[in-house]
């Protein structure tokens, strides 16, 4: 018990019972054994063997990866997963290594422990991913692919043509090549999947009070059946006036022009912000459209008609707010429409100019449709119309 006795006394005021050379070079052996063993661990952590521990072969997403190019190619250089979900960059590593806490708590709860719940998280769990690369302009990706080793004189032109753009402005991979490694989740029909992943959950719609329309939805005729009324813009401002199971009874204040079967609802007088659009048998059904005035608009000589629309819409993707749309229409602006110039402020045009300059600029940029309109909508809506700074 002596000897102990002595190594405790020792260890507790080494400064006293040993020289200052002992005691660095104790202290740097001591460092040096936790930072080899610290390394270890990270390198342990960020192997292909470790991730398929729980990732087996025979489940997704490694099944998937296995049948891609970048698990097997004639080169015979793969990419394993800690190449693509691991930064280089030892701050984001970490980042990483902290977040995966979340992913063994996951495990040992079964969160995705069978296909079903698998599939019903892979919506989510893709746009985690995605964020990262858009925070970090797809660094994992460029660890191997390149812009300035691309050859442009073996590539065709329609790749060409896609690829020189992006390496210009050195583009993040991800904004447009999702779903090269593992299957894309279901996301509708081409619709903005961080708006489904991150808006429109857990808003229960009740009789009486507004909200917006966080993607572009279907309306129909009746709380049941399949009765086609047309379809419902994103962002648009709606009144619930009753709910019946899976669906909401709405009403669209708006304006029409008086065309036709005046099938097109916007959102004001002389101003082409779409709120929805109908059928032509919805807009002649008794009871779907209430006509209060009409006013001629002096700059085309058409009579306009302010108008209710009383339709029905699945109680999904409505929102109290519409802050988290317009957040998510900026960024989107700010970051895809920069490709040939620096892009205008929202005030810069008025509200029926937009649509025309904006669409010319959809050539150049990779958004799908319900992002195209949001975007539109936002540009039109924070334009010099209702915003007169008159800011360029």
């Amino acid at each position: 018990m002596k000897w102990l006795r002595n190594l405790w006394r020792t260890l507790n005021k080494p400064a006293r019972y040993l020289t200052v050379g002992t005691v660095a070079l104790s202290a740097f052996i001591m460092g040096m054994i936790f930072w080899g063993g610290f390394n270890t661990g990270l390198h342990h952590t960020s192997t292909q063997e470790f991730c398929m521990t729980c990732h087996t072969p025979d489940k997704a997403p490694t099944s998937e990866l296995m049948k891609t190019v970048h698990w097997s190619n004639n080169v015979g250089v793969p990419a394993t997963c800690p190449d693509c979900h691991i930064p280089h960059d030892w701050t984001q590593m970490m980042g990483i290594k902290v977040a995966a806490l979340r992913d063994i708590y996951g495990q040992i709860t079964g969160t995705i422990d069978t296909p079903e719940k698998y599939e019903a998280k892979r919506l989510e769990m893709a746009t985690v991913v995605w964020k990262m690369y858009d925070r970090n302009k797809s660094q994992n990706c460029k660890n191997c692919h390149q812009y300035k080793k691309m050859k442009w004189d073996e590539m065709s032109p329609m790749a060409v043509k896609q690829m020189k753009p992006a390496a210009e402005k050195d583009q993040s991979c991800i904004d447009c090549h999702k779903g090269i490694a593992h299957h894309l989740p279901k996301m509708g029909t081409s619709r903005a999947p961080q708006l489904i992943a991150e808006v429109g959950q857990g808003v229960t719609p009740s009789a009486g009070q507004n909200y917006y329309s966080a993607l572009t939805k279907e309306l129909f005729e009746g709380p049941t059946g399949k009765e086609d009324a047309g379809m419902l813009n994103i962002a648009t401002k709606v009144k619930v006036v009753d709910v019946k199971d899976n669906r909401v009874k709405i009403v669209i204040n708006g304006w029409r022009k008086r065309i036709g079967a005046g099938r097109v609802i916007y959102r004001d007088f002389g101003i082409n912000i779409l709120s929805a659009q109908l059928t032509k048998a919805a807009a002649k059904h008794d009871g779907t459209i209430k006509v209060f005035e009409e006013k001629q608009d002096p700059m085309t000589g058409l009579t306009w008609q302010r108008v209710e629309v009383t339709v029905w819409t699945a109680k999904d993707y409505l929102l109290n707010s519409n802050d988290q749309l317009w957040s998510y229409a900026k960024d989107t602006y700010s970051t895809s429409c920069s490709v040939c110039h620096t892009q205008p402020e929202p005030g810069h045009f008025d509200a029926n100019t937009w649509p025309g300059m904006f669409q010319g600029m959809l050539a150049f940029v990779n958004m799908d449709h319900d992002t195209t309109a949001l975007v539109q909508k936002y540009l039109q809506e924070h334009s010099s119309t209702f915003s007169k700074s008159g800011k360029h």
